[in-house]
C-alpha cells in the first residue's frame, strides 16, 4: 500500500508542476506578443517623426480602418501602464517603449528559467514515477 501512496503522491506532484509549466508557458506567450507590440510601436514612431501632412490609416476595430492625416508627429501619447498615459515627445517615447521592452524581457528571461527548472525536474521525477507504476501493478498481478 506504500508504493501506492507513493506513486500518487509523485503523479499529484508531477500534474501539479505540468500544470505550472503550462501556465509559464502562456505567459511567456503574452510577453512575446506585448514585446512584438513595443517593437512595432517603436518601429512606427521611427516611421512617423516629422512627416506631418502624411496620410495613413488608422485601425478602428474588427480588421477595419479609417484614412487620416497626420498633424503633429512631434507629440504622442504612451501607455504607462496601471491606465496611465502621457504626452511625450517622440524621443521620450521610443526610449519609455525600450525600457519597458527591456523590463519585459528581463520578465520572460527569468520565465523561461523557471519553465526550464521545472521541465527538468518533471524530466527526473517521471522515471521514478514509471518505475514505481510498474512495482505496483506488478504487485497487483502477484495477489491475483
Amino acid at each position: 500500500m506504500e508504493d501506492k501512496q507513493r506513486l500518487q503522491a509523485l503523479v499529484d506532484e508531477l500534474n501539479m508542476y505540468q500544470s505550472q509549466a503550462e501556465l509559464l508557458q502562456q505567459q511567456i506567450e503574452g510577453l512575446k506578443a506585448t514585446i512584438t507590440d513595443i517593437t512595432i510601436a517603436k518601429d512606427t514612431l521611427k516611421a512617423i517623426n516629422g512627416k506631418d501632412d502624411t496620410e495613413t490609416m488608422v485601425p478602428i476595430g474588427a480588421g477595419s480602418f479609417v484614412m487620416t492625416e497626420l498633424k503633429n508627429t512631434d507629440e504622442v501619447v504612451v501607455s504607462l501602464g496601471a491606465g496611465v498615459a502621457v504626452k511625450k515627445k517622440i524621443a521620450d517615447a521610443e526610449e519609455t517603449l525600450e525600457d519597458q521592452k527591456k523590463e519585459l524581457e528581463g520578465v520572460m528571461q527569468k520565465m523561461n528559467s523557471d519553465l526550464q527548472k521545472i521541465t527538468e525536474y518533471i524530466m527526473k521525477k517521471s522515471p521514478e514515477a514509471e518505475a514505481l507504476l510498474q512495482k505496483v501493478e506488478g504487485q497487483g498481478q502477484v495477489g491475483v
